[in-house]
């Protein structure tokens, strides 16, 4: 039996553009001599919908996407999620369920048993779990339909006390398929693939997994659905990052030759992948940002030019007193190695203006942090004022390490409609402009060599305010990912005071972090709705 694979980018409420792009897909499968064609989780309205489905107008219409959806199935089985309404008396109102549609006719509805509350998961909030599991066949085929975490869980894991698989094998199916809604992060395709190769042999069949791609505001979508043979062996996988419509055969035996891409390249193409659909779906076209001449901003250029083109990215450079030549010459360098129109506003007036108006208050007070906070705020005004006359979107460029300690200036250089890479850190944004260079020199080597600097004060260094940078990631990344304890940092080989430091400062700044863009999320556990820490909270290491 021939299958199809469709593994799309939806929209999110977007039922005339999702009925679309499933109806033409549904075509493309027919015309390939497809069976059975097979969708992600909540394709019909899209993931994650979130508080949308407390509007039952929201339901309606995904019932009546699916009915319309099925008027194109003539000769061929559909299998698609979307929520469904629960019509018993007791328990949440939905379900998050799959479809089977089989020449025009509903033929059965399996909803999601285990509802992962986790990290940016919060299922429970909105479904009920589902507590019957069903065979279906279609020719020579019994399918064990499941969704996502229904093959997640490991029977001697305390949360699961329930397993569906355990249940279907019951019915001797022929093949289980997962239809998934699973976000990238760094380590996500190894751990999912882990998860289905342990399926495969556990119960001795062939695996189908049909993901979603494309960037939802802070998740991202990597696609990657494959059709994995009884052995474990990926015998067929989507390519990631992108559409498909993947074709293969039932009964599966073949094994496929996987191409290999390193974690720095799986990021790059997941902050592309967000930075495009973020403005494709929220009807942006054009953005803007501050080029100050360091590593940040030239790698968040880079990334915007190859996600929008190169005339919709507009660089401002803003220099102060305080910056130096070679910012302003290395960010022109920039630009015209990749194109782009910018421009340049000096802030020098207006910083010496601002200061003048403060005079009296501040009296005699020195020179500090006020001064240099004055000069990010200033050119976050202009960036927003930029984006109130022309329509741009104002691209934060602040990395997770400044993010973490708090090292940013709240309404300045923390403005923005969408942070690029508040979830790598500093390091990594070194190892994404190599990658960048790999083959010619886009990002000009003295803004890669270059000693990071705020400049906003004379001859300012960041290692004036935090350790090393492959010191402070290391911690932070065992902070922040693995929720280690500052005495379990310090017995990694840290000194303990630098580790109770370092802690404290990413516990200080939680308030800016709750002020900040919505974060491009590529790590196990980004800043925004995957982490909640209370801003009052009087915790510390």
């Amino acid at each position: 039996m021939v299958i199809a694979l469709a593994q799309v980018n939806c929209r999110i409420g977007d039922f005339e553009f999702n009925t679309g792009k499933i109806i033409q897909a549904i075509n493309r499968a027919k015309q390939q001599g497809a069976r059975l064609v097979i969708f992600p989780e909540l394709a019909v309205c899209g993931y994650p919908p979130l508080d949308l489905l407390n509007f039952s107008d929201f339901i309606s219409r995904s019932q009546q996407t699916i009915d319309s959806i099925s008027h194109h199935t003539e000769g061929i089985a559909v299998i698609i999620g979307a929520p469904a309404f629960n019509m018993a008396p007791k328990g949440k109102q939905l379900f998050n369920s799959a479809f089977l549609i089989d020449n025009g006719k509903l033929i059965g509805q399996v909803n999601k048993t285990l509802l992962p509350t986790y990290d940016v998961f919060d299922e429970s909030r909105y479904f009920e779990p589902g507590k019957s599991n069903l065979c279906f066949q279609i020719e020579d085929q019994k399918i064990a339909l499941t969704i996502c975490e229904d093959l997640w869980n490991e029977q001697d894991d305390p949360l699961y006390l329930y397993s569906p698989m355990e249940e279907l094998i019951k019915f001797k199916p022929s093949v289980i398929i997962n239809i998934a809604a699973s976000p990238f992060d760094y380590n996500q395709a190894e751990k999912r693939e882990a998860v289905l190769k342990r399926n495969a042999l556990k119960y001795g069949l062939p695996l189908i997994y049909v993901n979603h791609c494309g960037g939802q505001t802070e998740m991202q979508f990597d696609g990657g659905s494959l059709i994995m043979n009884a052995g474990g062996e990926v015998a067929a996988q989507a390519p990631f990052f992108q559409e498909d419509l993947l074709i293969s055969e039932l009964p599966v035996k073949s094994k496929a030759v996987l191409m290999s891409m390193s974690t720095i390249e799986k990021i790059y193409h997941a902050l592309i992948m967000g930075i495009r659909d973020y403005f494709e779906k929220c009807s942006f076209s054009k953005a803007t940002l501050g080029l100050s001449g360091g590593l940040d901003s030239a790698v968040v250029l880079v990334l915007a030019v190859e996600a929008l083109g190169k005339e919709n990215v507009i660089p401002v450079m803003m220099p102060s007193p305080f910056s130096t030549a070679h910012s302003i010459t290395d960010s022109v360098q920039l630009t015209e190695n990749l194109g782009v129109e910018s421009k340049q506003i000096s802030i020098s007036e207006i910083y010496d203006a601002v200061n003048r108006s403060l005079q009296t208050e501040f009296a005699d007070r020195p020179f500090d942090i006020t001064e240099e906070n004055i000069q990010s705020r200033i050119r976050g005004i202009l960036l927003m004022a930029l984006s109130n006359k022309f329509g741009f979107i104002v691209l934060n460029t602040s990395n997770k390490s400044e993010l973490a300690t708090g090292y940013g200036t709240l309404y300045g250089d923390m403005c923005g409609g969408l942070s690029v890479i508040g979830d790598v850190f500093k390091t990594d944004v070194y190892q994404l402009a190599a990658f960048i260079n790999r083959k010619n020199e886009v990002i000009p080597g003295s803004i890669i060599s270059k000693q990071p600097s705020a400049e906003l004060r004379p001859d300012q260094k960041d290692t004036d305010s935090l350790p090393p940078y492959p010191i402070l990631d290391s911690i932070l990344k065992l902070y922040i990912e693995t929720n280690a304890s500052a005495d379990e940092i310090a017995a990694a080989g840290f000194d303990k005071q630098l580790v109770v430091n370092i802690l404290n400062m990413v516990i200080r700044s939680e308030f800016k972090r709750f002020q900040a863009p919505p974060v491009l999320r590529v790590s196990p556990k980004a800043f925004g709705p995957g982490r909640r820490i209370p801003l009052t909270g009087k915790y510390r290491p």
